[in-house]
């Protein structure tokens, strides 16, 4: 599609989607900031690490933000003129949940790509649905998660209390 035609379509869209968009459009610059970081500057903002937030069901609104977030997220990662790979993505849709005051599971995985080099991967998780890094997911060892909102805390908390 031509600039043109995007540049129209986007002015169609109602101005909450235009604000999401524009939000999804700065966090994938925060993301890619935070990536040129040294990791153990950058690990505390993400959540507790080795906390993962419960696989739960979600409600259909809940369902229909983070959907909103996904597809603002992937769109937007098009026009950055920077890199916004899986884990740039991946911080920016787990900031835009944890501003709705929705729980979400950071994954960083490695394995071997088809040339058996080592390989990165990251990807996000609210609840049941994985929010941005679905693709190509499961060839990966989990070697790090951060479970960030609410349901990390608490779960952070509870293991606090019963090592205390």
């Amino acid at each position: 599609m031509s600039w043109s035609r995007q540049l129209r379509a986007f002015v169609r869209f109602p101005w909450t989607q235009k604000m999401m968009y524009a939000e999804a459009y700065v966090l994938l610059a925060w993301g890619r900031v935070l990536k040129a970081l040294p990791f153990a500057k950058v690990a505390p903002s993400l959540g507790s690490y080795m906390k993962e937030t419960p696989e739960e069901e979600l409600s259909r609104q809940e369902l229909l933000t983070i959907r909103q977030v996904s597809k603002a997220v992937h769109g937007m990662s098009r026009y950055t003129w920077w890199e916004s790979q899986c884990l740039v993505k991946a911080i920016a849709a787990m900031k835009m949940l944890e501003r709705r005051g929705l729980s979400s599971t950071l994954y960083l995985g490695s394995g071997r790509d088809e040339q058996g080099r080592l390989a990165a991967h990251a990807w996000l998780r609210c609840g049941s649905y994985i929010v941005t890094g679905r693709e190509g997911h499961e060839k990966y060892t989990v070697v790090g998660i951060f479970g960030n909102g609410a349901a990390a805390d608490r779960e952070a908390g509870l293991m606090t209390r019963q090592s205390g």
